[in-house]
């Protein structure tokens, strides 16, 4: 594992605040309650954290949540994604409800743990959204780079007189 450097410190809390949040494709990803953005802000700055103590960066389980809601509200799932939608759905609910609200996560759809096939697939998830998300950021920064240098390279233009005129 390469050691981070300061840049890539920096990009990653930047990131905690600016990256886009995935949804599955369809539609649904504005409906996002605003309890699970939140989470997933303060998720990612906790994975931040455990990333300077060593562990790997990948996607939270708040991003997760938030992708298979969206796919749950778009196509049917299989009863494997399924298991997987309702363990992390009630993992992040209880983690980040209020408590005042009195409502909890329905003992009849509970999950309380997956299979090892069922643990692998959602961890493919995280690292999937981890990496498309830091992707999208990485393709912005060279973005601005890009424009940056173009609008440099053109007022420099300007400024120079020309020294022949035909």
């Amino acid at each position: 594992m390469n050691k981070p450097t300061i840049e890539q410190g920096i990009s990653d809390i930047v990131g905690c605040l600016s990256d886009p949040i995935l949804v599955f494709p369809g539609g649904w990803g504005e409906d996002l309650p605003e309890w699970l953005k939140n989470a997933i802000t303060m998720e990612r700055f906790a994975m931040n954290m455990k990333a300077l103590k060593g562990e790997e960066m990948t996607g939270t389980d708040a991003e997760a949540c938030a992708y298979l809601w969206t796919a749950a509200l778009t196509n049917p799932m299989d009863s494997d994604w399924t298991q997987i939608y309702l363990y992390i759905a009630g993992k992040v609910y209880e983690k980040w409800r209020t408590k005042e609200s009195g409502v909890t996560m329905s003992e009849d759809i509970r999950v309380e743990s997956l299979n090892d096939e069922q643990m692998r697939d959602l961890n493919r998830l995280k690292a999937w959204l981890y990496q498309k998300r830091t992707s999208i950021r990485l393709e912005q920064d060279r973005a601005e780079r890009r424009q940056k240098k173009e609008e440099e390279a053109a007022r420099r233009k300007a400024e120079q007189p020309a020294l022949f005129t035909f």
